[in-house]
């Protein structure tokens, strides 16, 4: 069967011929951002390094929207960042006290993701570009065409805007709002805006940073600045009438440049909650995900799937899975070498058996490596990443794991044992006197081999080994989890249930 050819490669096919490209991509800092929005990142990193790997000369940007304003007080915030409704991320103080402002409190621990990920575009802070004077002409064009963008706006989305509507927003030199000004004539000349706001106040605001475009006409506003010609966005945005559909006609016919190549991607839902969203606080921060799985592992989530697909994330259970199909290499090949920053070869050690063998470990780094090479693994190679993953599966254990996955060996013969039919007890005894020099995989074929020799039911026998190990009825693969184990102490507590009584 021939493979089908990578998402991102069909869509660098179909642009390799209108290159060189910009890709641009981007978010607003205004909460934790979470790997709902590394999708938009990691959708537009993929196509770059597959037009790259085509030769099409390419750039990747990312544009922070700092300058946008604090719309509500979201649930993570204080009271009394209410007065702060209205004003810029950027001119907002931070809600920790430990950043420049509001929008670097959110957007720095993003751009460290990103590094960590192997993502690094040319980064712009849409502060930074309005006081810089980037967006001059494009505000000045808005305004002078005012009318037009109007009726776009209304012929687009079938809504229209008030009569004193105006494609600038100017922030208030008293307030600090942008959300309560009214614009009462602009100078071309002088480059400057006048305003009056709801809080009484009148003024002049500068077109180098006194205030920004409404969203539906920076987006389009800032394509001709940056020669973008190819984007990723939300569903939300591709919405009939929406913001694509207008920033198209805007683009096209205020400002004469061809809308770039779009990618709509879907959202990523965390597993029983729904979409992930800043604002009401469901998230998964990149950051928390980086503590639990490498970075090409979360990279692998996403560019395994087509940005169309909505992937369901379940960081319980499936997550190891995912890391173990990453690992030993069993998914996409091209999405694997897509995600492979660190042109790391497949990593020999299940993450399932890592879970094992960090609890039999207990946090000390010596038994931890016993534990693997008991069980048959290398442990001399891949010393650091070994370490590495040992300190991923203990997040995922404190954070995200299913209670019924952890386990704890008992020091002493759980009581449990007494429980235990005479045959099950003799069973044991037996499976002590046969595991002496066998690998893991032999240990679990054996203790199915005792099972059937003895006419025991096999789930009722691995119940025993877990009562007499783990004082419960289940536990973790059970020649894997036997062979991790020091042998003589495997014996001992073997033969020590065998003769409860």
């Amino acid at each position: 069967m021939a493979m089908s050819i990578h998402w991102a490669d069909v869509i660098a096919e179909k642009l390799e011929k209108s290159g060189p490209h910009t890709i641009a991509t981007g978010i607003t800092p205004s909460g934790p951002v979470h790997i709902g929005n590394m999708r938009e990142v990691m959708t537009a990193e993929a196509v770059y390094r597959a037009l790259l790997d085509r030769g099409v000369e390419a750039r990747l940007i990312y544009i922070a929207d700092t300058y946008d304003r604090l719309r509500r007080l979201y649930p993570f915030l204080p009271e009394s960042f209410s007065e702060h409704i209205g004003k810029p991320l950027s001119e907002i103080p931070c809600p920790k006290g430990c950043c420049n402002s509001y929008a670097d409190h959110f957007l720095n621990p993003f751009l460290k993701s990103m590094e960590r990920l192997g993502i690094r575009p040319e980064v712009y802070r849409a502060d930074v570009l309005y006081k810089e004077g980037r967006y001059v002409d494009a505000i000045k064009t808005a305004l002078q065409r005012k009318d037009e963008l109007a009726r776009i706006l209304l012929e687009v989305s079938g809504r229209a805007v008030p009569e004193s509507w105006s494609p600038f927003d100017a922030i208030c030199s008293v307030c600090g709002r942008t959300n309560t000004t009214k614009v009462t004539g602009f100078d071309l000349d002088e480059e400057t805006v006048d305003y009056e706001c709801s809080c009484g106040a009148t003024g002049t605001v500068s077109m180098r940073g006194g205030g920004k475009l409404v969203w539906r006409v920076d987006w389009p506003a800032r394509w001709p600045i940056f020669r973008v010609t190819v984007e990723p966005f939300g569903k939300d945005h591709a919405t009939a009438g929406g913001s694509y559909d207008t920033g198209k006609r805007i683009s096209e016919e205020v400002y004469g440049y061809p809308a770039p190549f779009p990618m709509v991607y879907e959202w990523i839902h965390l597993k029983g909650v729904g979409a992930m969203h800043s604002s009401t606080g469901i998230v998964v921060t990149i950051q928390e995900m980086l503590d639990v799985v490498p970075p090409e592992v979360l990279r692998y989530l996403i560019i395994r799937n087509k940005p169309e697909k909505h992937i369901e994330f379940d960081p319980a259970l499936p997550l190891l899975s995912l890391v173990d199909e990453y690992d030993q290499r069993k998914g996409d090949a091209r999405a694997i070498e897509l995600s492979n920053i660190s042109k790391s070869e497949p990593f020999e050690i299940p993450f399932r058996h890592m879970v094992t063998a960090v609890q039999i470990a207990r946090g000390d780094e010596e038994n931890l490596f016993k534990a693997l090479k008991r069980s048959g693994y290398d442990t001399v190679s891949r010393r650091d990443e070994i370490l590495g993953r040992a300190r991923n599966v203990q997040t995922w254990l404190d954070k995200y794991a299913p209670a019924y996955v952890k386990f704890q060996v008992q020091e002493r013969l759980p009581a449990c044992v007494k429980n235990l039919t005479p045959e099950e007890r003799r069973g044991l005894g037996i499976l002590a006197e046969q595991i002496d020099s066998k690998t893991a995989a032999e240990i679990h074929d054996q203790v199915y081999a005792v099972a059937k020799e003895l006419g025991l039911d096999s789930k009722k026998f691995f119940q025993a080994i877990y009562m007499a190990f783990l004082g419960d009825r289940q536990g973790p693969k059970v020649g894997w989890f036997l062979a991790s184990l020091d042998r003589e102490f495997v014996k001992a507590r073997l033969k020590d249930a065998a003769s409860a009584s």
